[in-house]
C-alpha cells in the first residue's frame, strides 16, 4: 500500500465532513476504513508560507536518501545548520517529516499529492 501525504488547499468542511462519515460506515460494517492522512491550507500564501522551495528540496533530498541527522542533512544540502533546522521542525509540525527516537528525520510517505483549487465557487 502507498503511503501518501494529501494536502489540499481550501477544502470545503463538507469534503472532509463526508471522509469522516464513510470512515464510520466502513467500521459499522465491520471493514476497515481506507486511511487518509492529509492537511488543508486555508490559502495557497498559508501553504507556501509553510512549503518553501528550499523545504521541497530538502523533502526531496531525505526522500531519496533515507534517515539522517539534520546536521548531515545541513551539510548534504550544503545550507545552514540552523537554517535546516528550522525547516525541519516546521515540515514535522505539518507532519510531512518524522524524527525518530535515536533523533535521526525522514520523510514517511511515498507520494505527497498536492490540490490546489483552480478557482472559488460562490457560496
Amino acid at each position: 500500500m502507498t503511503n501518501i501525504l494529501r494536502i489540499k488547499v481550501a477544502e470545503p468542511v463538507e469534503a472532509s465532513l463526508e471522509r469522516a462519515r464513510q470512515a464510520m460506515e466502513a467500521l459499522q460494517r465491520g471493514q476497515a476504513p481506507e486511511p487518509h492522512f492529509g492537511i488543508n491550507f486555508t490559502s495557497l500564501p498559508q501553504l507556501l508560507a509553510v512549503f518553501t522551495p528550499r523545504r521541497w528540496e530538502l523533502l526531496a533530498y531525505l526522500s531519496e536518501n533515507g534517515p539522517m541527522t539534520v546536521a548531515a542533512l545541513a551539510r548534504a544540502l550544503k545550507r545552514d545548520y540552523k537554517n535546516v533546522h528550522g525547516d525541519v521542525a516546521a515540515l514535522a509540525e505539518w507532519m510531512a517529516i518524522e524524527r525518530d527516537d535515536r533523533g535521526l528525520v525522514s520523510v514517511p510517505w511515498d507520494e505527497i499529492d498536492l490540490r490546489l483549487p483552480l478557482q472559488h465557487k460562490a457560496a
